[in-house]
């Protein structure tokens, strides 16, 4: 009965899967990119590495440079740090406690 189903069927086809297109960031900075990143980026109140990777259309090791930069420079402050996960958000003033 079970050869009769499967002679009538035929042989059961798999998905090729689901294909994501293939994201083309950039490797260098280029003027327009390193303008948005000094002008935008310290604006951002989440500021992480797949979401300058996102936005800016860079490459993660772009990405990561230009955190560090950006936080050398004070134009951004640590959040958290795990592992490789860093969080930034926007320099504001520096909140003082009263006593």
């Amino acid at each position: 009965a079970v050869k009769a189903t499967t002679a009538t069927k035929g042989k059961k086809k798999w998905s090729k899967g689901k294909v994501q297109d293939k994201v083309n960031n950039a490797v260098y900075f280029n003027a327009e990119t390193l303008a948005k990143l000094e002008k935008e980026v310290p604006a951002y109140k989440l500021i992480t590495l797949s979401v300058l990777v996102d936005r800016l259309r860079i490459n993660g090791s772009l990405a990561r440079r230009a955190l560090r930069e950006l936080a050398d420079r004070g134009s951004i402050r640590l959040v958290s740090a795990h592992n490789s996960q860093l969080i930034y958000t926007r320099a504001t003033a520096p909140v003082t406690a009263e006593a």
